[in-house]
């Protein structure tokens, strides 16, 4: 399973002189703010949110679309990403928490933790889980999100 976490976004006016932000991807995240940078922050915050809360409901992680012309590219947090990934990871093998961390040697405890999004885990260790599950973890530079 190759993954990447970074979702367009599209900027309009509110009307108000603002900018609403919309993901195709997610149609239920949009956020706005009054100036291009704030609705840009604005919208990684909420993707943020957006993903943690599907990881919480235990819902689908959509795929990202590839970016079209004047869309802007928007990236999950690394703790988050690392964590929809371990997730995603999980439902495709269909192990349990108690299983993996039985294949680990951890507590359940610990595998509960890494799954949680607004829990502070360490990246090595979410990467130790998915090795276990046969995926590995790996980081992109890329440059900033400006439109395409």
């Amino acid at each position: 399973m190759a993954r990447d976490f970074v979702y367009p976004a599209t900027l309009e006016s509110n009307g108000e002189g603002g900018f609403l932000v919309k993901f195709p991807d997610l149609p239920d995240a949009f956020t706005e703010g009054d100036t291009i940078d704030e609705a840009l922050d604005m919208a990684a915050d909420l993707l943020a949110e957006a993903i943690s809360a599907r990881i919480d409901d235990q819902e689908d992680i959509p795929q990202p679309s590839a970016r079209v012309k004047g869309q802007y590219l928007i990236d999950v947090p690394v703790q988050t990403a690392a964590k929809a990934a371990l997730y995603l990871a999980m439902r495709e093998s269909g192990l349990t928490k108690v299983a993996l961390a039985q294949r680990l040697g951890w507590d359940e405890k610990e595998v509960r933790r890494l799954l949680n999004p607004r829990h502070q885990s360490k990246v090595p260790r979410i990467a130790e889980a998915l090795s276990a599950l046969g995926h590995r973890l790996s980081l992109r530079l890329t440059k900033d999100r400006k439109a395409a």
